[in-house]
């Protein structure tokens, strides 16, 4: 079977797996004693494990088992969690990362790990000399006589007590006989999403053939599971049943006692069966073991009563490549640019039912806009969930004591900029961790507590997602920029001296820029900030910095809503059209001339009891002074978090929607022009970066 069309899924899959396994290790570290922690972190990584046998990608499967054997451990209570072997968890999870990236570009998934392997062995036979039970029962433990009617090998001392303490907690023990199609071509993807199915209502104890040789396809067509759960044999029997490919589900009362004679424990199955032979089984199966599979022949008789329950669960969600939402976006693009142009063709012709049908149009149009912005919108979240461990990491490296807080995870944005953001925060949050906040030692004799705080924050205003990363670190120190700044020639000593706080803070931006006295692994390797700051402009964002000395840094990241198509109001300024995006506007407003105020030698004006500076459109933009003094002035009031201001137009023209055109790259750099737009008439608006205009 060819696996290549399940690789997309696998690779996505696996990933959710791996974050799991993530957040749940770091919750374990915190409450190393909570079970219920690594159960969850278990069957993560056993998913993973069948997933990756199953795909050929053995290395991936291999070093999975191995981290599962010491979690196994843990779980059963053979071994006590602590930060030394979540180390060497963490270090596997990381391989596994590696592993499943590789995978995705291409790679096969292969990774020296022999180290990695060798710590977890280490781990899971040092604390226990014997070394952890084996499925296979190859060991020391004692052992059990097969029984005839059994097709378990071996029962050991560990699985003998979990069967006895399940009875006792009011579980029931079945022994389930799977027979696979002879024509079934993947058997061990058949077999993953029957124990898949099995841990959602019991726990699987042992397997015959062990799980290993059934990942491996070692096995014919038949196989037998001991399992532990609260379900009956009928919810069982449907449970397997809903799964492709499977021939044949025999449940039977899995019982089992003690021989006096040999001393030996011996399982078997229950009284009414143990007479019973292999020549006999299939004549006295249904009566005597209570076999719930029909036979040949009863096949066509049992097939209606049995359809309805053996049909599969409909899934509600389905997994779609981006460039497909990108060829919809563009395409839908174009037909906003057709609607607005159909609207201005209805309204000068002023004919009723064109103008209806229009209406109509726009309607519909708007509602499949907002469908397909909301299928390209992702929480930040997937991005901010793989900064706790690596926070963990270093903050170890640097004999550090740190404290990520994390804000707004559930803030959405486009997923081509998720894509994208990753790289530049792990970069701001090395550097906090590394140049920002101090050793334990330095905050108390600052008079600050023994650990610091990074908070990683994500929130919207107007039509920008802001990300934050701040720390109450040391904070910048402007002289020891400003002469790092002249040594390397980036600025002269004169132009230094006239340099604000903001314009100072920017040149850590610039290229190859470094005040670490130290070169390290982590930060002041001579990269600087520029990197992250050409990311965050390829997006159509920016980056700002602020910092107190002593108090901390903040980096805010102000990145687009959307990459697309926006609601804005149309403004005329003199002769000229402008779209100021909807989601920054507060109100507007018609302003008296002799309403208007002076502070700090600015035009103000106050807006509901806050004080409100006036941004001169016509001046900020340049665009020829064409009309005489007024009387009073029209004003679009917008926001930028906390911050306002109100711009001055000539007339407002009114909503609309439109698509958003990047300028290209002769004219990034314009100042307060985010893009540009084609109107219903053909002309072309520029749309304003108000976030620029709120000083």
């Amino acid at each position: 079977m060819e696996m290549s069309q399940y690789l997309e899924v696998f690779i996505e899959e696996s990933k959710e797996h791996l974050q799991t396994v993530n957040t749940s290790l770091l919750e374990l570290e915190k409450n190393p004693e909570n079970l219920t922690i690594v159960n969850e972190i278990f069957r993560a990584a056993h998913t993973l494990k069948g997933m990756s046998a199953t795909m050929g990608y053995q290395d991936t499967a291999n070093l999975t088992h191995k981290m599962e054997n010491v979690l196994d451990a843990v779980r059963n209570e053979k071994l006590a969690v602590d930060s030394d072997m979540l180390d060497v968890v963490f270090d596997a999870v990381e391989a596994l990362e590696a592993m499943v990236n590789d995978i995705a570009g291409g790679g096969s998934g292969e990774r020296d790990v022999t180290s990695i392997v060798e710590k977890l062995d280490h781990i899971e036979n040092g604390h226990h000399p014997s070394g952890i039970l084996e499925e296979d029962g190859n060991n020391s433990s004692p052992s059990v006589h097969e029984n005839e009617a059994n097709m378990f090998l071996n029962i050991d001392e560990f699985e003998w007590t979990v069967l006895q303490q399940s009875e006792e907690n009011g579980y029931s023990n079945f022994q389930m006989d799977v027979t696979l199609r002879e024509d079934c071509l993947l058997k061990a993807a058949r077999v993953y999403m029957i124990f898949e199915a099995l841990e959602h209502i019991g726990e699987v104890v042992k397997a015959n053939p062990p799980v290993d040789q059934l990942e491996e396809e070692n096995f014919d067509f038949s196989f037998s599971i001991l399992l532990v759960t609260q379900s009956s044999k009928d919810e069982i029997y449907d449970v397997v049943m809903k799964i492709a490919e499977v021939e044949t589900v025999s449940v039977t009362k899995f019982e089992r006692k003690r021989e006096d004679r040999s001393g030996e424990l011996t399982s078997n199955l229950s009284s009414s069966s143990n007479q019973m032979d292999n020549n006999n089984k299939t004549a006295q199966g249904s009566a005597a073991v209570a076999t719930l599979a029909p036979e040949k022949d009863q096949k066509k008789e049992a097939a209606p009563a049995n359809q309805t329950t053996q049909q599969p669960a409909q899934s509600k969600t389905i997994r779609v490549n981006i460039d497909r939402l990108d060829v919809l976006m563009n395409l839908f693009e174009e037909l906003v640019i057709d609607r607005g142009r159909l609207e201005q063709i209805s309204n000068d012709l002023g004919h009723h039912e064109l103008q209806e049908t229009v209406e109509r149009m726009s309607r519909i149009s708007g509602d499949l806009q907002n469908i397909i912005l909301n299928m390209r919108m992702v929480p930040v979240e997937q991005v901010f969930n793989r900064f706790p461990r690596m926070v963990r990491q270093l903050t170890r490296e640097l004999h550090k004591k740190v404290s990520l807080e994390i804000e707004g995870a559930e803030t959405e944005l486009d997923r081509t900029v998720i894509d994208e953001i990753g790289d530049p925060l792990v970069h701001l949050i090395r550097n906090s961790l590394d140049h920002g906040i101090e050793t334990p030692e330095a905050r108390v004799e600052k008079g600050k507590p023994e650990e610091g705080t990074l908070l990683l924050k994500a929130y919207h205003s107007g039509n920008h997602v802001f990300i934050e990363v701040s720390d109450d670190g040391g904070g910048i120190n402007r002289d020891k920029v400003v002469q790092k700044a002249v040594q390397n020639g980036i600025v002269t000593q004169d132009q230094a001296d006239g340099l604000s706080n903001q314009q100072v803070f920017d040149l850590i931006m610039a290229s190859g820029f470094s005040t670490a006295d130290n070169i390290s692994d982590i930060s002041g390797r001579g990269v600087g900030l520029d990197v992250v700051k050409n990311t965050i402009e390829s997006l159509g964002g920016n980056i700002t910095v602020d910092s107190s000395l002593h108090e901390g840094t903040v980096f805010s990241i102000q990145l687009p809503l959307t990459l697309s198509i926006i609601s804005v109001m149309l403004v005329e300024v003199q002769k000229e059209k402008y779209a100021i995006p909807l989601s920054s506007i507060i109100e507007t407003a018609i302003i008296q001339k002799q309403d208007v105020m002076h502070a700090h030698n600015k035009k103000v004006i106050d807006f509901r009891g806050r004080v409100v500076p006036l941004v001169f459109l016509e001046e900020v933009l340049e665009v020829p002074k064409m009309l005489e003094d007024v009387e009073h002035y029209s004003v679009v009031v917008v926001k930028k978090g906390d911050k306002m201001a109100a711009l001055v137009v000539n007339s407002f023209i009114g909503q609309q929607e439109v698509v958003l055109k990047a300028l290209g790259n002769y004219l990034q750099n314009v100042y307060a022009i985010s893009g540009a737009t084609i109107l219903g008439d053909g002309q072309v608006a520029l749309i304003l970066d108000t976030n620029a205009l709120v000083k």
